[in-house]
């Protein structure tokens, strides 16, 4: 991590999570939402990048069916990122799953490998990997 000119660590001013399970490992994706969700609840700019079984998060119903003890909600902690963060679907893992832009919840959106190195490459970005 980098300082500032106090010598201070300088934060990140956008956190990306990449989450790239689905029900398969459950508690991966159920933390990789949760942290997306904390962070941005605590005032930090959040995307988050669905990727392989996780794609399936974007689509309606199918995180309402999924659940983990101990563990928030899945449909709520997508909500949450929905209504407050950037969502973005995996282009091919869309076009593998047979999915389109009106397949998906309000809110979130389809686009590229091309996209997703733009974004973790700016200035002020921590990227994680769930």
């Amino acid at each position: 991590m980098s300082t500032d000119t106090t010598g201070a660590p300088r934060r990140a001013h956008t956190l990306v999570v990449k989450i790239t399970c689905g029900e398969e490992a459950l508690e991966r994706l159920n933390q990789g939402l949760t942290v997306a969700s904390t962070a941005l609840a605590a005032g930090v700019e959040v995307s988050v990048w669905l990727t392989g079984d996780a794609t399936w998060m974007a689509v309606a119903g199918r995180a309402e069916q999924l659940t983990l003890p101990h563990g928030a909600p899945l449909s709520e902690l997508r909500d949450t990122l929905l209504d407050g963060a950037s969502v973005t679907v995996c282009g091919q893992c869309a076009a593998r799953r047979e999915l389109g832009p009106d397949d998906l919840l309000e809110g979130a959106a389809i686009r590229g490998a091309a996209a997703f190195v733009e974004e973790i490459l700016a200035p002020g970005v921590q990227a994680i990997v769930y």
